[in-house]
């Protein structure tokens, strides 16, 4: 994908529209969700919405003076270092305080994209509203500190923590959860194919140790090169890469471990495999908690979702080697 300074002023300005409008509907969307139990918030996200679509018709009247009416189809996820936004359905099951979080990303990563955006503009004009709607969406964040003080009682957070809070989950949690379930799951399959095709412990921790090593690395590579984190907000990508390749090793290296077990005890190979068999469900069980806990998943969803997808790559690694 391209990254934001490889794309011509018209594809910016395309970018920067699309992006308003979808901001826009998220906003409508959590002030339908406030509407029966938080008139006030409610107030606050229509008007932010409004004010989305008010700069989507600004962007959009400057678009058509200067390349006509048709937008090139373009949106975030084309654009390497955007952070795809929720899913409409996912925004529904939000708490108010969840809700506050998610525009304080939002309106950061915008005012962001502005500045970048305004940066490497040659037109006048568009550099100029770049700046200014940069500026704009600086006040969104402090309006979104308006409704943790009106309902979220007296032990409240500072708009700054709450930033800290979900680039803790952007740069932690997020690649650390990629990794540890690429780990955890893809490398079942080579460690049971070796476990049933050799029925010896210290071959299998050998191919183990090899497919979490090398997942660490390949997963560690791939989430540094994915995202600058210059938009995004997500920080250094050499240190998501690491946190990323190191959860990747853990993972694989969690069911390799029993294989130590030596071959020369009595029912060795059963042992281990049980070992690993039990670790591999607490390292499912795992995941599933860490995405409810901070992905807002449904755990019950969760649970099943990594069952059913550990168990047919490890049914997969069981026939391979029996074979």
């Amino acid at each position: 994908m391209p990254t934001l300074s490889e794309l011509t002023e018209r594809e910016v300005l395309a970018l920067a529209i699309t992006s308003e409008e979808e901001d826009s509907r998220i906003y409508q969307t959590f002030a339908d969700k406030c509407r029966e139990n938080f008139p006030s918030s409610t107030r606050i996200f229509e008007d932010m919405a409004e004010e989305e679509r008010a700069h989507r018709d600004s962007l959009y009247h400057l678009y058509k003076e200067k390349f006509g009416e048709h937008l090139p189809p373009i949106r975030r996820e084309d654009v390497s270092g955007f952070l795809k936004r929720r899913p409409v359905w996912l925004t529904k099951r939000l708490t108010l305080d969840k809700m506050r979080q998610e525009v304080a990303v939002m309106e950061m990563q915008t005012v962001m994209f502005y500045e970048k955006a305004a940066a490497q503009s040659a037109d006048v004009s568009v550099r100029e509203l770049f700046v200014k709607l940069a500026e704009v969406e600086k006040h969104h964040e402090a309006r979104a500190l308006e409704l943790e003080t009106e309902h979220l009682g007296g032990d409240k957070r500072t708009e700054e923590q709450l930033v800290q809070h979900r680039i803790f989950v952007l740069q932690y949690v997020q690649p650390g959860l990629t990794g540890l379930i690429d780990g955890s799951v893809s490398t079942l399959a080579p460690l049971f194919a070796a476990a049933f095709a050799t029925q010896s412990n210290h071959e299998t921790f050998l191919v183990g140790l090899a497919a979490s090593l090398g997942a660490g690395i390949s997963m560690g590579i791939s989430e540094a090169m994915a995202d600058d984190g210059k938009i995004s907000g997500r920080g250094s990508p050499w240190l998501r890469g690491v946190v990323c390749g190191l959860m990747t090793t853990l993972g694989g290296l969690g069911h390799t471990i029993p294989y130590l077990i030596p071959d020369s005890w009595s029912n060795a190979f059963l042992m281990a495999t049980g070992i690993a068999s039990f670790v591999v469900a607490v390292e499912l069980f795992v995941i599933a908690w860490i995405r409810t806990r901070y992905m807002e998943t449904p755990f019950l969803r969760s649970v099943i979702q990594v069952i059913v997808g550990g168990a047919l790559v490890l049914a997969t690694g069981a026939v391979i080697g029996s074979a």
